[in-house]
């Protein structure tokens, strides 16, 4: 690094006088309450030069940063804990509670996680990545702390978007009914619940969670418990009394003290509000209202654009790389535009992941035949079966590792139906920097043993584009499972026709090594089998399977070598073993793919060779394999 770098460099103390004295938030605390403004400033500063550099989620930590220094002010922590939700916005938590040091090194491999991650500091208090969990996490501490006779302080922070799943209002509903000893921070960065927010406002969260009116609430409530008859009085007294100034909420009738809404911007507001509220017991619920990008321009106008980032450059906004070729997710929007063109009947589903999900084309051209659920999984795929009951044809793309959240759905409400629903399930296998939170690293092994359920992976792009062309042709539930980011450079032909059901592909035809391999590990097995002088079958079907040629490959190879971006217990390699044993095959066979661990976060290239499941792992493995194997092989016949 140049000598201009390093004086330019984010770790450089002395950009950021305040922040560069803060290790651990005992040190903020030490902090005049007049200098948390500036350390704001600096925060800010900081997080935009660190991810300029790495890449990351961005617009949602740049909208926190006062409450972030707000929360470690107020309470003791690690002792009192905040449960972060989704963990999108958790960069400034993390640069103020020890990691500032590393920030240079977040996402890549061995360096510190995206998210919140409970092995890498006592203040990441819940592991995260996934939305709408941090009530029922925190809901959980508080009751622990309870039970033990522990007084620390328990929050939790959620967004207006993870609020609207049905685990947050599942929390919400118990906490309230429970009165457990709980504070529920809402971050609303839309406005989508409550109208513009000032000074008014501000003055009026203080006076809600001020001592008189929680002595006022309070004390008639204990002086009227006696009173049965009173009961109704005392509740609509309170009602009259904070509907004076505050109207009515769903959080009150859930049981939550609610105060707000509050500027989420305005650090001495914050301190002096959660102050207030950490004095007060039971349920309640602040409400801030922050701003998506706050403090960089060209991310407070596009929130959406910079809600996750490649490294870009600071001055301009722009990324430092182009993106490359087209991706997976790009292939299935042009394709779903196509298909809804031709046909009328087809809807298209995402629960909140349009532009992550390559919709918005769609979105902008069939309004009327889009529906974006919100975070709601497990709704956007009982919404397609009631679609499909009456004839129509609905598309859900969702990400493999959300799909884990509506598998009850899939099997009870499509699968076993039988209705015809197509799933464009997006990041299957390793994703890179986003980690195990995000890795699909799962579906082949929970949706294969549904009946009714058609399962493929593509080799490339143009396979890619004929099987989706392939599972809504198909009259029942079928799954067309594809990676992050783009393929192995194949044109893609719009004029693609489906493919036969079941159909293998031979592009290799090798001696002694059989490289069954699915989906992205086909550009793999292609280039060791060079190596290998091996046998490629390009499988494109998990179910149903090739079964006439696998087993030809069984009975003229002497090693099979099955290989997917899965885990291998229950995988597509399980499948060609099950088969294979139903027909008493005996076979010197191998299973290559993910190990039974979670896979840090890292490039997708090194993961893939930390699994083994480069070119170079296979060739290893086989080569073991043959090594090993070779006191007890004879001499068979080879194709």
């Amino acid at each position: 690094m140049s000598d201009q770098a390093i004086i330019d460099s984010p770790l450089a103390t002395h950009r950021f006088p305040l922040l560069s004295a803060i290790e651990l938030p005992a040190d903020l605390r030490l902090l005049p309450e007049e200098d948390l403004p500036i350390l704001a400033h600096e925060l800010r500063s900081f997080l935009i030069d660190c991810v300029s550099r790495t890449g990351g989620h961005f617009a949602a930590g740049l909208g926190v940063v006062e409450l972030t220094i707000a929360l470690h002010y107020v309470f003791n922590t690690p002792e009192d804990r905040i449960v972060w939700d989704v963990g999108h916005q958790a960069y400034p938590h993390k640069i103020l509670t020890g990691r500032r040091q590393r920030m240079l090194t977040l996402r890549q491999k061995d360096g510190i996680s995206g998210f919140p991650k409970r092995s890498e500091s006592p203040y990441d208090t819940l592991g995260v990545g996934h939305s709408s969990t941090s009530i029922s996490a925190a809901m959980g501490m508080a009751v622990a702390a309870a039970r033990q006779d522990e007084h620390r302080q328990v929050v939790a922070v959620i967004g207006d978007g993870a609020l609207g799943a049905g685990l947050a209002f599942e929390a919400l509903n118990h906490a309230g009914a429970q009165d457990v000893d709980l504070m529920v921070i809402l971050n609303d960065n839309e406005m989508s619940i409550s109208p513009p927010v000032g000074a008014i406002s501000n003055h009026l969260a203080r006076l809600l969670s001020g001592k008189i009116y929680t002595s006022m609430r309070e004390g008639s409530k204990s002086a009227l418990r006696s009173l049965p008859h009173l009961r109704q009085l005392v509740g609509r007294w309170e009602e009259h009394v904070k509907g004076m100034v505050m109207p009515s909420t769903l959080f009150e009738e859930l049981g939550f003290n609610y105060i707000g809404p509050l500027n989420g911007h305005d650090v001495d507001g914050l301190i002096g509000t959660l102050r207030n509220m950490r004095t007060m017991r039971g349920p309640r619920l602040l409400h801030v209202i922050t701003q998506k990008g706050k403090g960089y321009e060209p991310a407070e106008g596009q929130p959406v654009t910079y809600h996750g980032v490649a490294p870009f450059d600071r001055q301009t906004g722009r990324p430092r790389k182009s993106n490359g070729g087209p991706t997976y997710t790009s292939i299935f929007g042009d394709w779903l535009c196509e298909a809804g063109t031709r046909d009328e009947r087809l809807l298209a589903i995402t629960p909140a992941m349009c532009e992550g999900s390559g919709m918005t084309e769609f979105a902008k051209r069939f309004p009327e035949r889009f529906f974006d659920v919100g975070i709601a999984e497990q709704h956007a795929v009982t919404l397609a079966a009631g679609m499909a009951c009456e004839g129509l044809k609905p598309v859900v793309a969702i990400y493999s590792s959300f799909l884990q959240r509506a598998y009850d759905q899939l099997i009870h409400d499509v699968c076993l139906q039988d209705l015809d629903v197509t799933f464009a399930v997006d990041r299957a296998g390793l994703v890179g920097e986003d980690g195990p939170t995000h890795a699909g690293s799962f579906d082949l092994s929970f949706a294969r043993p549904i009946p009714n359920l058609v399962i493929m992976a593509p080799a490339d792009e143009n396979e890619c584009r004929r099987l989706l062309e392939t599972a809504y042709a198909h009259p029942g539930p079928a799954m067309v499972r594809y990676p992050r980011g783009s393929g192995p450079g194949v044109a893609v032909d719009p004029q693609a026709t489906p493919l036969p059901l079941g159909e293998a592909e031979l592009r290799r035809r090798g001696q002694g090594v059989a490289l069954l391999a699915f989906g992205t590990m086909v550009a793999a097995a292609q280039e060791a089998a060079e190596s290998l002088d091996a046998t490629v079958v390009n499988m494109r079907f998990i179910k149903p399977l090739d079964e006439a040629l696998v087993l030809e490959m069984a009975t003229t190879h002497d090693l099979v070598v099955t290989l997917e971006e899965n885990a291998i217990a229950g995988g597509a390699g399980s499948a060609i073993g099950e088969l294979l044993a139903a027909h008493g095959v005996a076979v010197h066979l191998l299973h290559l793919g993910l190990p039974d661990r979670y896979i840090d976060h890292a490039t997708q290239r090194e993961q893939r060779a930390t699994c083994g499941l480069d070119a170079a792992g296979v060739i290893a493995a086989v080569t073991a394999a043959r090594r090993a194997a070779e006191p007890a092989t004879g001499n068979r016949q080879t194709g």
